[in-house]
């Protein structure tokens, strides 16, 4: 597997699984190329934030809608998030060792390593082949050196490429910096993030090359669209981006979103029995529609309630 265009993508690597979804909802985002950009003048911030209580009314945790990536000076606290940190006894994120840059890097290459692989111009349709090339051709990359990368690792390499924002500083790693290490819980760590796509069927992995070389040229204009929505809290566009485009696809929204909303709202549920109130912060994504985390709460009994 070649490197993941220098030491700065690989020490990312943490954030692959995140950071594919959150190219693929972008893509999906209607009328985005008329977003304002995060400069513009507008509202203050307002990112999907739920006190969970139990039937009776007490309060037993909060969830924070996050996104993994930020430019740098990105403005998105709030007084509530703020209170709520300060209120909860623990975090739980999808991944809590995030400082481990050697550790997810190796898990990353070890786990999107296959010797003897097709070039990766054999991995997409013909017609994408020259956009293909010239995407290769902006990370000084070369097809014939993905004989040993799996087409989901591809595709996020593919998808660094020019990107905007910096995982440095997401809100996941912001809020961990408030909490002590011990009091930091994670629901899927990085080996368990990336074996989803590392188990997705090869016509999805290389569905998702695909996407990424396609609208690579909006990308950006839609990822700036998709964090607009995610700091104002417009649940509508969020929900679309997640039912929409290649979120469409049975076998990729199961295996990205709603399989894993399961689990969570599994383990969710055993930790607001327990005596510590938890702060869950996951992606946005995660979070929205009638098959998110809020409805499935929901529908375990609890009241779960927007703050603003």
């Amino acid at each position: 597997m070649i490197a993941l265009s220098g030491a700065s993508i690989a020490s990312r690597a943490w954030v692959a699984v995140a950071a594919l979804l959150a190219l693929v909802l972008a893509l999906n985002l209607a009328g985005c190329s008329d977003a304002p950009g995060e400069d513009a003048a507008g509202p203050p911030p307002n990112p999907l934030l739920y006190e969970i209580a139990s039937a009776g009314g007490a309060v037993e945790g909060w969830m924070l809608g996050t996104i993994h990536a930020l430019p740098p000076g990105a403005s998105w606290q709030t007084p509530a998030i703020g209170r709520v940190t300060e209120a909860a006894d623990i975090l739980v994120v999808e991944i809590a060792a995030l400082d481990d840059r050697r550790g997810l890097a190796a898990t990353f290459a070890a786990l999107g390593t296959t010797p003897g692989l097709r070039p990766l111009d054999e991995r997409v349709p013909p017609a994408l082949r020259p956009g293909l090339a010239a995407l290769l051709d902006r990370g000084d990359m070369e097809a014939d050196q993905f004989t040993t990368t799996e087409s989901w690792a591809a595709a996020l390499m593919l998808a660094q490429i020019d990107a905007e924002g910096d995982s440095e500083y997401g809100v996941d790693r912001a809020l961990i910096r408030d909490f002590p290490s011990e009091k930091v819980h994670e629901l899927e760590g990085a080996r368990g993030q990336l074996a989803i796509f590392d188990t997705l069927p090869e016509p999805e992995q290389r569905a998702l090359i695909a996407a990424v070389v396609a609208e690579f040229d909006v990308s950006r204009t839609r990822a700036r669209a998709l964090r607009r929505a995610w700091l104002m809290g417009d649940e509508a566009a969020l929900i679309e981006a997640t039912t929409t485009g290649i979120m469409a696809d049975p076998e990729l929204r199961e295996a990205l979103l709603l399989a894993r909303n399961r689990r969570w709202d599994a383990a969710i549920a055993t930790l607001l029995d327990q005596a510590e109130r938890p702060l869950i912060a996951v992606g946005t994504a995660h979070l929205v529609g009638a098959e998110g985390l809020v409805a499935l709460l929901e529908a375990r009994g609890y009241r779960v309630t927007r703050l603003r």
